[in-house]
């Protein structure tokens, strides 16, 4: 594969014919890790608009390539962005690339998601507080290396307690087991650098015997839902059912719902959730037939420097994604798709915001590593953040 890093931000197939890994919840290939061949240090992805039909790396070589996988989101979800922001970091360090400008571009590629800021920023930090302790440039890389690898394990370790903080609630609000769940998007290991966040907690209680069925939100436009989410519960041998984003309606009504599990971009000071578009109304659909709306993140997804849902800047995408439909990897047809097919008139104006923001009212609670605040309120949320571990980013 060397010869494959001469271009920045390639697709490489990661193997002819990819093996399910006999490790539940992890996929053929990890969504990122951090190589070093002979021609120097590189950031590899997990290409996420080639899933499920295809499973190819994406061998990014300085950081305007991850700002571009960032952006058309060959990588995505809150948690794996704060990994890609601190390798993206790294990588400029190790590079020779200015880091304080490589740090400046990734914290801005996603503008919603908290957590690709908090992972440049450390790293950033990590660099600097090297130079002022007398490291050269190369002290310092490894540095930032080390910050970076740090931010990944701690993601994997958070993984793991949110499941397990998850499950638990979950049998309080329901015992007995057999739980009905309702996901939007998702937060699998594919974003994370363990097994995810709402996902997680869906997947221990499958592992435990008490999943009955885990409904998925197509999640539309791009579909995260029907290709990442679904993909991911294939692969485990969970019971899941896949629906159109306007059939949730009908479920809840039908009493077929008993929890909506959610992950988050940013969760302002209020308790305020933002997340991908379409959470806001399943919230209101839970609260109206008085189902649980949990969220699940981990507590560097808590803003405090964000006072409230008004204060989100929430992402606003271009509109062919939405007046086009598009198949990233291979057409029903055989043929590689060049572009998206037209499924509005010619000049249609479309609004596509990325996210919508939930206020704290309509949340049950929100599941971290460090536990669970319920009900959801600014003191809850500061008293959680004051006991987590804190890195100082500056």
């Amino acid at each position: 594969m060397a010869d494959q890093y001469a271009q920045s931000g390639e697709a490489v197939p990661a193997s002819e014919s990819p093996e399910i890994p006999e490790t539940p919840g992890i996929p053929a290939i990890p969504a990122i890790r951090w190589d070093e061949p002979p021609e120097g240090p590189v950031v590899v992805l997990l290409d996420q608009t080639r899933l499920p039909g295809e499973e190819s790396e994406l061998v990014c070589t300085d950081p305007p390539a991850l700002v571009q996988a960032i952006r058309t989101l060959a990588v995505r979800g809150a948690p794996l962005l704060g990994i890609t922001g601190a390798y993206g970091v790294a990588l400029a360090a190790a590079r020779g690339f200015d880091v304080d400008e490589a740090a400046d571009a990734l914290a801005g590629a996603r503008p919603t998601a908290v957590n690709l800021a908090y992972g440049a920023r450390r790293a950033q930090t990590a660099y600097r507080e090297a130079l002022a302790g007398g490291a050269d440039e190369r002290r310092a890389a490894r540095a930032v290396l080390a910050a970076a690898r740090a931010v990944h394990a701690e993601d994997a370790e958070a993984s793991g307690r949110m499941a397990v903080h998850g499950l638990a609630l979950l049998d309080e609000l329901m015992p007995g087991g057999g739980h009905r769940v309702l996901t939007h998007c998702n937060t699998g290991a594919l974003v994370s650098g363990g097994e995810g966040t709402a996902f997680a907690v869906a997947l221990a209680a499958h592992r435990e015997g008490r999943l009955r069925r885990l409904w998925v939100d197509e999640t539309r436009p791009l579909l995260q839902g029907a290709r990442l989410t679904a993909y991911e519960a294939a692969r485990n041998g969970m019971p899941y059912t896949l629906l159109t984003d306007n059939a949730a309606g009908s479920l809840f009504a039908a009493g077929e719902v008993d929890a909506v599990l959610i992950g988050a971009d940013r969760i302002a000071a209020d308790g305020s959730v933002a997340n991908k578009v379409g959470s806001y109304p399943l919230a209101v659909l839970a609260r109206y037939h008085h189902v649980p709306f949990i969220v699940v993140a981990p507590v560097t997804t808590v803003d405090p420097e964000t006072p409230d849902g008004a204060a989100i800047e929430v992402e606003q995408r271009a509109g062919h994604e939405v007046t086009e439909v598009t198949v990233p990897f291979v057409s029903m047809a055989g043929s590689e798709a060049g572009g998206g097919i037209s499924v509005a008139p010619l000049g249609t104006q479309a609004y596509n915001p990325a996210f919508d923001v939930t206020p704290p009212e309509l949340v049950t609670a929100v599941v971290t590593e460090e536990g669970v605040v319920s009900p959801v309120t600014a003191e809850g949320l500061a008293e959680l953040c004051a006991r987590s571990r804190q890195v100082t980013i500056s």
